[in-house]
């Protein structure tokens, strides 16, 4: 990890160069470079303007600010209930179609964050680990069969709830899910091409302790069939955003007598097999 930056972008490929931007080398399970690929026209020249940085000190994973891998999306769309057992466990019938949501760019938060808990309008937060995809083209009415052409990557990301504010005033989804810095994303953003994104291990510990571990195999809607259903409802562009639905083991979940809600302090760690750990301290 504490690879200097110089010599990782050496024949490092689109993923190697969006993780190299900040200085990453990957370690095992972390994203790694794509070899003898061809890159667009802005990640070839993002690597060859680090080439030629000689005087840039060399940066370790330790050393690095985080910024979300997304900074201005035009939308973030989110997927609710599309976990078949995330869908039994809170005790809600199988959609028939993708049910969507939305957060805004005010939720925004990266790796290594903090999340300030909105303690005077709630106070029952929970975790929601996903797969994130961001888009890389203009999307609208897209078939399930061309939708993954029109991803750019895939990140690790959390859906982070007040479920209070979701569930206990009226059905408000979007005062549960849009408060100040509910979406952290990162570490990584890994290139669609490296990544098989409906058969991925999936999980979220909370204070070293594994509360969801599941698998995007348990998809109800696939990854083709989100960005083909969301295109038919809303034009997606590069940019945007989308949470895919989180797994079983939500606090929400438990019986009511042992639902033990989040506080300031505790630490959450989110990972995505080949995306890598995104972390995070509540305040």
């Amino acid at each position: 990890m504490g690879q200097d930056r110089r010599a990782f972008l050496k024949g490092a490929g689109a993923a190697g160069a969006i993780a190299a931007s900040a200085g990453l080398a990957g370690g095992e399970g972390e994203p790694k470079p794509l070899r003898n690929r061809a890159r667009g026209p802005r990640l070839n020249a993002l690597v060859e303007a680090a080439l030629q940085s000689h005087d840039a000190p060399p940066r370790t994973l330790e050393s690095i600010d985080y910024g979300p891998v997304v900074t201005r999306p035009e939308k973030i769309v989110c997927v609710g209930l599309n976990y078949r057992r995330h869908a039994l466990e809170v005790g809600m019938a199988i959609p028939k179609q993708p049910v969507l949501f939305n957060k805004f760019n005010n939720t925004l938060n990266a790796h290594q964050g903090t999340i300030k808990l909105p303690r005077a309008v709630a106070e029952k937060f929970d975790y929601e680990v996903e797969l994130v995809m961001v888009m890389g083209k203009e999307t609208r009415n897209v078939s399930e069969e061309d939708a993954l052409s029109h991803v750019a990557g895939y990140c690790t990301g959390n859906d982070f709830t007040a479920r209070d504010l979701q569930l206990e005033t009226g059905g408000q989804w979007m005062g549960g899910k849009t408060p100040d810095q509910f979406a952290p994303l990162g570490p990584y953003l890994v290139t669609a091409d490296q990544v098989d994104p409906d058969n991925l291990k999936i999980e979220c510990r909370v204070n070293g302790e594994t509360r969801q571990s599941s698998s995007t195999r348990d998809f109800i809607f696939n990854s083709r069939q989100i960005i083909s259903y969301i295109s038919r409802v809303i034009t997606l562009r590069p940019g945007d955003i989308i949470f895919t639905g989180t797994p079983e083991g939500v606090i929400q979940g438990r019986p009511p007598e042992k639902r033990v809600w989040l506080k300031p302090g505790d630490k959450i760690a989110c990972s995505l097999e080949k995306l890598g750990e995104l972390r995070f301290e509540l305040v």
